[in-house]
């Protein structure tokens, strides 16, 4: 039986992101030390602009320019970039291993959004899927505790913002539809990317400090997540939103859990390991009956 694009697209974007998750690090911690984070998110703007031409080019250099379609592709755009941005300040003032794990479970943000508003509905084996993945997205995002300093309560705040605007950003990736393609959405979250790149060079040391080898590696390893998101658009519009997102959200972090304890030799801990099974036991019930529910979108 032929999987249906969205189950493929599904399986295809926590690869890359997995993938980009566990080497992200790499130019900063071991070939750059001094290449700062948020000029990570200026190369990964940068990275979006091949991707966002090529889709230019099979769509004829054609973008629709309608009020709402340029609304929606904001919306898109500006929550999730701006919630990268945020992500980077929270970070620097809170602790890590409290921040992901508030962050990683804005799947649920998307799920209640789609039921209620786009009338979603699953199976009752994917609708027990869905409820596990939001444990097993929680457990796989869990970090040790750590001896940094914690600054004032703007990290906490902070990191609520993210975990609404990220939930959204999904929702809206659905909802638009109707407005604009999936190409078009992505040509939007490019721009909306790159206008807030000076802020993040604003919130760094700047542009200059990251040329070299660190810049070119992450320029590479940028261009995983900068194709995944294009996927990702794609599979959240072929598929339902309350099946994709948590599914991909599920599966992403476990592929960086294991792509690093190939490369790293680092061992996940036993909340780690937990949320792994439990995310596999979740993509397989989301994945196994929308599958078999939906024979005419599998051919």
């Amino acid at each position: 039986m032929k999987l249906p694009k969205w189950l493929l697209l599904s399986i295809a974007v926590p690869i890359l992101w997995g993938l980009w998750g566990a080497l992200t690090e790499i130019p900063e911690k071991w070939l750059h030390p001094s290449f700062p984070p948020t000029l990570g998110y200026v190369v990964w703007s940068l990275t979006m602009i091949p991707v966002a031409l090529i889709v230019l080019y099979r769509m004829n250099w054609k973008l629709t320019h309608t009020r709402r379609a340029i609304i929606y592709g904001c919306a898109v755009g500006f929550s999730g970039a701006a919630g990268q941005l945020l992500l980077f300040s929270v970070l620097q003032q809170g602790p890590a291993y409290l921040i992901f794990p508030i962050v990683c479970l804005s799947p649920a943000v998307t799920i209640l959004l789609s039921f209620a508003l786009l009338r979603e509905r699953t199976y009752p084996l994917a609708l027990t899927g869905i409820l596990l993945s939001l444990p097993a997205i929680l457990l796989v995002s869990l970090q040790e505790p750590t001896n940094s300093p914690v600054h004032g309560s703007f990290w906490l705040l902070g990191a609520i913002a993210i975990f609404f605007m990220w939930g959204l950003q999904a929702y809206y990736m659905k909802s638009s539809a109707n407005a604009l393609s999936a190409e078009e959405l992505f040509i939007y979250m490019t721009a909306t990317g790159l206008a807030l790149s000076p802020i993040a060079l604003f919130m760094g040391p700047g542009f200059h400090s990251g040329m070299g080898t660190g810049f070119g590696l992450t320029y590479l390893i940028q261009s995983l997540n900068a194709v995944g998101c294009l996927l990702f658009v794609y599979a959240v519009r072929y598929g339902k939103a309350i099946v994709v997102v948590p599914m991909v959200n599920g599966m992403f972090p476990l592929v960086t859990i294991v792509v690093s304890l190939l490369l790293y030799k680092e061992l996940p801990s036993k909340f780690n390991l937990a949320g792994m099974v439990l995310a596999l036991v979740a993509v397989l019930f989301m994945a196994f009956d929308e599958v078999r529910h939906s024979p005419d979108e599998a051919k």
